[in-house]
């Protein structure tokens, strides 16, 4: 049983962070000077959502049996509080930090009608410290002697970088065209 709650965690947490670099991505797309708009946009932002709830449940499952196997010992406290596990404090504690921003990153998404805009993009920003924490955490915990479950996690390493790189290189004219595109939607 403890081996298979072993190879769930590494399973789950490798899907965690595949759907949590293209919940990434597709963040990045939606909100960039490029974004899209109608009914592309539309669709762009569902699939950022859904598969953000996708992510969430297979990160739930994944700190679930990380807490629950017992080849290594991490408890629930750890789960919730960075660098207090006793089993490979930094790395541990790195996903947990990481864990502890998204959920700040998905309550103020769920209660965005009830949040100024700038309270919750500022919060939102912080997925740009996350995503990394997650990477890190899994290169050095989960997938060290599996090519390809590390070979999985530096594509997803790639690919957001590739996207962040993407959107910070925005034109002046992609500026000019989302700046134009926003006071249409306020007029």
């Amino acid at each position: 049983m403890n081996e298979l709650l072993w190879y769930t965690s590494r399973a789950t947490g490798v899907a965690s962070i595949v759907l949590l670099t293209v919940v990434l991505v597709l963040g990045l797309v939606t909100s960039g000077r490029r974004s899209p708009h109608g009914e592309s946009a539309t669709v762009v932002i569902a699939l950022h959502r859904w598969l953000s709830l996708g992510m969430l449940v297979f990160l739930g499952a994944h700190i679930a049996t990380a807490v629950a196997e017992t080849y290594v010992s991490i408890d629930a406290v750890s789960a919730l509080l960075p660098f207090t596990s006793g089993y490979e404090t930094a790395w541990v504690g790195l996903g947990t930090l990481a864990f502890d921003v998204l959920l700040a990153v998905g309550v103020t998404s769920a209660l965005r009608h009830r949040l100024a805009e700038r309270t919750w993009r500022r919060v939102h920003l912080l997925s740009y410290a996350m995503w990394p924490m997650a990477l890190v955490h899994g290169l050095a915990l989960g997938t060290a002697n599996e090519p390809l479950l590390r070979g999985t996690t530096i594509f997803c390493g790639l690919v957001g970088a590739g996207a962040i790189a993407w959107r910070w290189s925005a034109t002046r004219a992609d500026r000019e065209r989302r700046d134009a595109v926003a006071a249409q939607r306020w007029t």
